[in-house]
């Protein structure tokens, strides 16, 4: 149980800072969440440590604030709440409305952090309360409220800045109809390959701070994970982040896996990247297959959340130049929220988009088509078409640009800066 002056103490300060760090850069996300401010459903932001999720809130509240709507906010990182167990929930509410007033608007930020939250969560809604929580755990958040919150929620999930918003924050201004002068594209361009260095860790780009982006790899490794699923060897997950981070973009199984750190069993292999996939760090892709069971059965491939942390894993810039370019792409088909799968027969299509029981489309990432490799990456896409009956098809490079024809299919080779910007 924690001391009824210490709650208001730590509400009165956080408080006295809720507005006092502003983003310069409106995330490109805001415009989607209030669409449903008026919605009775909670507001779930979803996303890793340090990716701007409570100064997204506070947008919010700025918006709130603006229309003189009462609101009220607790972010439960603070280590001033250690020891608050949810029979305190019903103090907290008092003290909330002590230092807020009666609000019908509720914000929790860092919320999994707080054992059985969620019967109290419930009663506020129950009360009329609209509620945003934000979580850096994805699994967590979606069981406990798929379990006792079931249509009652809506999630978001908050990614590091895109190009778009990385431009921003370099106060490069894009124009409306997105033309590009010569010198235009030339600085757009040179943005771009800083961009692919250093990530979209908004802070980050502030103080660039190696010790910075450790910092973040530490807590999520020892606070998200460790400590949260009770972890006895350190050793061998770092072993394995080390590993899946010189192989993104490589297919891998368990079972390799499991040889390479000499375990006793795959299981352990699978639940550490389950632990690692919830806290944002990486993210699986399964190989398509109308099939769950044969799907299942492929090899994977594993991306990162954000390249600022391949310094810090050990992975270098410049020999790995090739699948850096594919996990960014990746992670921006995330930003948008597609459903992502890797294809593979005869030859290989990085991504397949499954939309509904379809698949929509299909792209390739290739720093530069050359005379070495056209012809594969080109097959590859073309296969994957053929599959799955698409007229269209995409190319993703670093700056050539064309449009192609072949067997009757359209294959549009695009920059990637280019495509990022349009969205």
């Amino acid at each position: 149980m924690i001391e009824t002056n210490r709650i208001r103490d730590v509400l009165l300060r956080q408080k006295e800072n809720l507005f006092a760090k502003k983003s310069l850069v409106t995330r490109e996300i805001l415009k989607n969440i209030l669409e449903f401010l008026n919605d009775k459903r909670i507001i779930i932001i979803s996303g890793m440590r340090r990716v701007g999720k409570s100064t997204l809130l506070g947008e919010i509240m700025m918006q709130l604030k603006s229309q003189d709507k009462k609101y009220c906010y607790i972010n439960f990182e603070d280590e001033a709440f250690l020891g608050f167990e949810a029979k305190d929930f019903e103090k907290l509410n008092e003290i909330l409305m002590e230092v807020y007033g009666s609000g019908d608007y509720y914000f929790f930020d860092e919320v999994q952090n707080i054992e059985n939250f969620e019967s109290f969560i419930r009663r506020i809604q129950d009360d009329g309360k609209k509620i945003f929580l934000t979580g850096s755990n994805s699994s967590l958040l979606s069981k406990e409220f798929g379990t006792k919150l079931t249509g009652r929620y809506k999630m978001f999930e908050l990614y590091p800045f895109s190009f778009k918003e990385f431009l921003i924050k370099k106060e490069i201004p894009l124009q409306e109809d997105l033309r590009f002068t010569t010198e235009k594209k030339a600085q757009i361009k040179a943005h771009f390959m800083n961009y692919m260095e250093l990530g979209g860790v908004p802070e980050y780009l502030e103080n660039k701070d190696q010790n910075y982006i450790q910092t973040i790899y530490e807590n999520i490794i020892f606070r998200d994970i460790i400590s949260r699923y009770n972890i006895k060897s350190q050793k061998i997950l770092r072993e394995l982040v080390n590993i899946l981070s010189s192989n993104i973009s490589s297919p891998f199984t368990y079972n390799s896996l499991k040889k390479s750190l000499n375990l006793s069993n795959a299981i352990t292999v699978k639940d550490y990247i389950s632990y690692l996939s919830n806290s944002y760090l990486f993210f699986e892709v399964l190989r398509f297959d109308y099939s769950t069971i044969r799907q299942l059965s492929f090899p994977r491939k594993i991306y990162i959340i954000d390249l600022a942390f391949f310094n810090i894993v050990g992975v270098t810039f410049k020999t790995n130049f090739g699948r850096i370019f594919e996990n960014l792409m990746f992670i921006e088909l995330k930003r948008r929220n597609k459903e992502v799968f890797y294809f593979q027969k005869e030859k290989e299509c990085d991504f397949v988009i499954k939309q509904g029981n379809n698949v929509s489309e299909a792209i390739q990432a290739c720093y530069q088509l050359t005379k070495e490799n056209k012809e594969r990456e080109i097959s590859g896409l073309l296969e994957a078409m053929k599959e799955f009956k698409l007229k269209r098809g995409l190319i993703l490079t670093y700056e050539q640009e064309e449009e192609l024809t072949i067997e009757g299919k359209k294959i549009l080779i695009q920059p990637a800066w280019k495509w990022l910007i349009e969205g």
